[in-house]
């Protein structure tokens, strides 16, 4: 940091009377956040065509938290490289075109301006701060329409929000909406809902919608980018494969699976389940469809041969997706015909149906139907087979092992009114380590409830009710689709048919669900973006703006994973709500995820946030440029601004030479000549000559033996030179310079040797040295080569 001298020395005084007092100093003025830049990977000089990373880094004094903006505009000879910003954590990127207008999408191509800005920097700048959940209020959250299982999504500052999708909707319907559930208000950007559209693209911009949705939905988080889902699609031509970005907001794409129509029809298919990379779904006419995440293309083969009978009569598929030890299975029903519900069992490894399953299983009477197919799991958490549900006159759980043989069904489901309705349930393990299913169900009398099971026990969860009514939340009218289990909080999500998102505790049941969580995954390394070494270590992780003795701490965690989810051992919270995380080696664990899992003693006037920082340099703003191919750019240069609440400040500029390359070569050639006219005033500077390459016999006596010399130096480019030397091997007043010459320039130099006596030819040679524009010390000289003019005396001719 450069310090500033706060006053001159003043010299000492002596004084017989009283010491005259001195005015008090001023206080220092507070420091101005500074910015530092650099370059690399070009070497300087550079060359033509090479890449600069351009490298800001931020250095924040302020003193508190305030809006930060740093901009850094593309030098002229540079075009930006497509995809190269880079910001730290915490920070938004920025582009623009014109250098004054920025945008949050990159734009195809013509950026002239890249920007960084944060709205809550503050004095460490080298922390990440997420919001911490409040307790999500009952009945206040409202879908606006049939959702069905919430799909949870925490925004990178920490925001926890629900995403839905309405099923059995048609393509033109809206029918994606989000919810910030800290306050039951919708996400910014409405209005929602919004419409669905196979065209990437943020939502609700690209026209009347043209995906319809199914009767069962699940949903398959990208392992590489867990804000992306995919979703089954219908469309007017096929079904198959839809994105949806909830981090971007928008559409990511459409991929048909299989053509609608043919016999038996395909008009309809479940929802998607995952294993080994690949999306596995069941179409009407009973066959399996299958997609590649990492190509994102249609499985080799597909649609596979039917695990399951086809479904006439009805655009939907009644029946749900499960994967259990790899393998894949499926229920399907129809309540269009008294068809028998069925469960069937697909082998990714063999592309065919299971050993064992070489035709479907039944799971329950003709006329009955399902939305469901669930793991069954054994005492030790082992998976072990699969359930499934139906519902009718009389209701039936039905349950196989991964061999086909029967297994005892749940009793909770099992014992479940005739007529109720039983979705796929969420699978959490309590803080005693029991593996707990808790399936959402309603109709044949109840109103909304979830059922929970332990499979630890092989009984009813302990401490819970047969069915877990929700009497505070839309008066008890849930009307349960399904649950998502948010971990910071440990928290389920609930959504039903009412279109009412509320809370649930899984441990107690009661809603609203009165804790709190959050999770901030801190990568020190991604703060920086020149390759270099700036982390000293992690420091702590803390809870902000809480009311400590709202938090019950002795029931309540943290807990710290690394980049591989293991488990880092650390101190628990002191009571300050601080996590000690100095005693975490950043070298072993370059990336740490803490996560708080907070139980309140009120739910009322919560407010918080998690903040985990680690001590290291000031975070670094990174881009690539491509420097010009074109030779007249012969530097590039870069300034970068910045402004927070300290005020507006400008880094140091930094430039960089540009060297030519084997294209950018000058191409200098020396023409050395000799005067034939016979008036000496017609032989010097601008003189009309005429010149050329020898005298002719006699002149020299016409001259009064004087030779006089033309040297001809010209660059005809396509880059200037510099340190030109004309070099003669006999008239040292021929020697000139050092000069340079710009593209296209000619120099010419005039001089003359007298008193030639000698009868015999004098030939005279000259060659020119010189340095290309912008080569690195210490470059060897170039050299042209010789060229020769004949001075004749008598026997010029002999």
């Amino acid at each position: 940091m450069r310090r500033r001298m706060l006053g001159a020395v003043l010299p000492l005084v002596l004084a017989t009377a009283a010491a005259v007092p001195l005015p008090a100093a001023a206080d220092p003025a507070p420091p101005v956040s500074a910015l530092t830049k650099s370059v690399q990977g070009t070497g300087s000089p550079a060359a033509h065509g090479a890449t600069a990373n351009w490298v800001v880094g931020y250095e924040d004094h302020a003193t508190t938290t305030g809006a930060a903006t740093i901009t850094d505009a593309v030098g002229a000879g540079q075009a930006y490289q497509s995809g190269s910003l880079h910001v730290p954590p915490g920070w938004t990127p920025q582009w623009s075109t014109d250098g004054s207008t920025f945008t949050g999408a990159e734009p195809a191509s013509g950026v002239t301006a890249v920007r960084g800005t944060n709205p809550a920097a503050g004095p460490d700048a080298t922390q990440l701060t997420g919001a911490l959940t409040p307790p999500v209020p009952a009945a206040t959250t409202a879908t606006g329409g049939d959702g069905f299982t919430p799909i949870l999504y925490r925004t990178p500052s920490g925001v926890l929000q629900a995403w839905n999708i309405y099923h059995h909707l048609g393509a033109t319907s809206p029918k994606v909406v989000c919810t910030e559930l800290a306050t039951g208000a919708r996400c910014p950007g409405g209005p929602w809902p919004k419409v669905l559209n196979t065209a990437p693209g943020p939502l609700g911009t690209l026209g009347a919608g043209d995906i319809a949705t199914t009767m069962v939905e699940q949903y398959v988080r990208d392992p590489a980018a867990p804000a992306k889902v995919y979703y089954p699609a219908v469309t007017a031509a096929s079904v198959g494969v839809a994105c949806l970005d909830m981090a971007a907001a928008a559409n990511c794409g459409y991929w048909p699976l299989a053509a609608t129509g043919g016999s038996p029809a395909v008009n309809g298919l479940t929802g998607f389940v995952e294993t080994g990379g690949n999306l596995y779904g069941l179409v009407t006419s009973g066959t399996v469809v299958c997609w590649t995440i990492a190509t994102q293309s249609a499985c080799g083969g597909q649609p596979y041969a039917p695990i399951a009978p086809a479904i006439s009569g009805n655009p939907y598929v009644y029946g749900a997706m499960d994967v259990v030890a790899g393998k894949v299975f499926a229920s399907s029903s129809n309540p269009s015909t008294a068809q028998v519900p069925s469960l069937g069992c697909f082998d990714p490894a063999t592309a065919t149906a299971c050993a064992g399953w070489a035709s479907w299983r039944p799971t329950g009477p003709a006329g009955n139907f399902t939305y469901n197919a669930y793991t069954a799991f054994g005492t030790t958490g082992t998976p072990v087979g699969v359930c499934s549900s139906t519902t009718g006159v009389t209701n039936v759980t039905t349950c196989y092992a991964l061999d086909g043989s029967a297994l005892p069904a749940p009793p909770g489901a099992a014992a479940l009114p005739n007529g109720t309705y039983v979705f796929n349930p969420e699978v959490v393990t309590d803080p005693g380590g029991h593996l707990r299913s808790y399936l959402p169900v309603w109709n044949g009398g109840i109103a909304g409830a979830a059922v929970c099971h332990d499979w630890t026990t092989g009984t009813a969860c302990a401490g819970l009710p047969a069915r877990i009514t929700h009497p505070s939340v839309n008066g008890g009218a849930t009307r349960d689709y399904g649950y998502a289990y948010d971990a910071p909080s440990g928290c389920l999500i609930g959504l039903g048919d009412a279109g009412v998102l509320f809370s649930m505790d899984p441990a107690t049941g009661a809603s609203p669900c009165v804790r709190s969580g959050g999770q901030v995954t801190l990568r020190p390394g991604d703060f920086y973006c020149d390759g270099g070494s700036h982390v000293q270590g992690y420091t702590s992780a803390r809870l902000t703006g809480v009311d400590l003795a709202n938090v019950d701490f002795a029931a309540s965690r943290v807990t710290v994973v690394d980049q591989d989810n293991a488990v880092v051992p650390t101190p628990g919270f002191a009571p300050d709500g601080s996590v000690d995380l100095t005693g975490v080696s950043v070298a072993a664990h370059p990336s740490i995820t803490v996560t708080t899992t907070l139980v309140l003693h009120s739910a009322a006037g919560f407010s918080g946030s998690l903040v985990v920082d680690f001590a290291g340099d000031a975070p670094q703003l990174c881009f690539r440029t491509t420097i010009s191919a074109d030779c007249l750019v012969t530097l590039v240069a870069n300034t970068a601004t910045g402004t927070d609440s300290t005020g507006s400040f400008t880094s140091n500029t930094v430039t960089l030479p540009v060297a030519p390359g084997a294209s950018c070569t000058p191409k200098v050639t020396v023409q050395k000549e000799i005067c034939t006219a016979v008036h000496p005033a017609q032989c010097g500077p601008g003189g009309a000559g005429p010149w050329a390459k020898q005298a002719p016999v006699g002149l020299l006596g016409v001259l009064a033996a004087s030779a006089y010399w033309r040297i001809t130096v010209t660059n005809s480019g396509p880059v200037g030179i510099t340190s030109a030397q004309v070099v003669d091997t006999v008239e040292p007043s021929c020697q000139t310079g050092p000069f340079a010459l710009a593209a296209g320039q000619s120099k010419q130099v005039y001089c003359a040797t007298y008193a030639l006596l000698n009868l015999f030819p004098i030939t005279n040679q000259a060659k020119v040295s010189y340095l290309p524009v912008n080569v690195p010390p210490g470059t060897p000289v170039s050299t042209t080569d010789w060229s020769s003019a004949k001075a004749c005396s008598l026997l010029c001719g002999l």
